[in-house]
């Protein structure tokens, strides 16, 4: 009996089945986790409108102003000068900049419309409201 006939032969392939199980269960993970981490975290009730459509734009910035009318910039609690001059600054780097106003719908509407010149003097094209699609 010859002694080299009877070794195993050494297998030269990876497998890679459990590579690509880690990888489409991390892509899975992240699909699901990004809406949740894009969310902003203060807590408004929008009001509804019947029309509207989902924006998205990497141009943006989010104004929300809550129910007890606190004025935030991408989650950041801000007085209306900080408000003014934090836009302005960025309205000056991109003068194509869009603004997305979220807003309690218990706010008075004295309040919006007082940031709305706001934004109208510093010269913001790009404004939009936001608001719940009715049911």
């Amino acid at each position: 009996m010859n002694r080299r006939s009877a070794r195993p032969k050494i297998v030269a392939e990876i497998n890679i089945t459990p590579l690509t199980d880690v990888a489409l269960t991390l892509l899975i993970i992240f699909m699901i986790t990004t809406p949740l981490i894009l969310q902003s975290s203060i807590k408004v009730n929008l009001p509804e409108a019947a029309s509207g459509r989902p924006l998205a734009s990497t141009r943006q910035i989010n104004i929300t102003v809550s129910g007890d009318n606190s004025v935030y910039i991408d989650d950041k609690l801000m007085t209306r000068k900080e408000l003014i001059s934090k836009v302005k600054i960025l309205h000056r780097d991109n003068p194509e900049l869009e603004v997305l106003l979220f807003s309690d719908k218990t706010v008075r509407f004295k309040n919006i419309v007082s940031i709305l010149d706001d934004l109208n003097e510093i010269g913001i094209k790009n404004l939009n409201i936001a608001a719940k699609v009715e049911q």
